[in-house]
């Protein structure tokens, strides 16, 4: 008998909600502007890397007004283990400015105004949005889109369109602890490679789209 999306959505729910009840924030952070830059740090980088060169940075500078002081190529020197340093250090300064200059030095709380800052796209404002002030939203990473594929729920064409379908399937009410769930769930049970499915709780039950 086939299953609907809908069906399936809320028993992967279940499955998850049993094994992550609570779910920390991968990225360390101490506030809405910590959080931003570790977000812009972790673009093609991993989280467990990040949390080991933001404690460098922000011992230099963990607020925009000593960020915009930095020199671009000091803030570049810190962070370039994480990649693409170039690119996201003079993100991170004039990010850091223009938060001084637009918004007196806070993050804004809306998806507009930081999509509108230099290397803030809708997936890194769609993580502060959710983590740093509770507004329900659905960053999609790699996992999120792989596995919302893997599992049937989205045709994997894009991150975009993987978003509208995962929205579409689960209560807004869940999004901002689902989202993270899934990303744990991948490291875990559902990898890229070298994924077992019958070690895997969701696959062994859907996997229309196993690769």
């Amino acid at each position: 008998m086939r299953i609907s999306k809908k069906s399936k959505a809320e028993k992967i729910g279940e499955i998850l909600d049993g094994l992550y009840p609570e779910v920390p924030i991968p990225l360390d952070h101490a506030d809405p502007y910590t959080l931003l830059v570790a977000v812009m740090l972790s673009a093609q980088c991993t989280d467990a890397r990040v949390n080991q060169i933001t404690p460098l940075l922000f011992a230099r500078a963990n607020n925009p007004k000593d960020m915009a002081r930095l020199k671009v190529g000091t803030i570049r020197d810190i962070i370039k283990p994480c990649g693409l340093s170039p690119t996201k250090s003079k993100n991170i300064h004039e990010m850091s400015r223009l938060l001084l200059e637009r918004h007196g030095g806070n993050v804004p709380e809306s998806f507009e105004d930081l999509e509108a800052l230099p290397g803030v796209g809708h997936k890194t404002a769609s993580v502060v949005m959710s983590q740093a002030f509770g507004v329900p939203a659905f960053p999609v990473d790699t996992h999120i889109h792989r596995l919302a594929y893997r599992w049937g729920l989205s045709n994997g064409k894009n991150v975009e369109q993987t978003e509208r379908d995962m929205k579409k399937l689960f209560p807004e009410d869940t999004w901002n602890k689902l989202h993270l769930q899934i990303i744990f769930y991948g490291r875990e049970y559902c990898p890229a490679r070298g994924h077992i499915v019958d070690n895997c709780p969701i696959c062994s039950l859907y996997n229309p789209n196993y690769k």
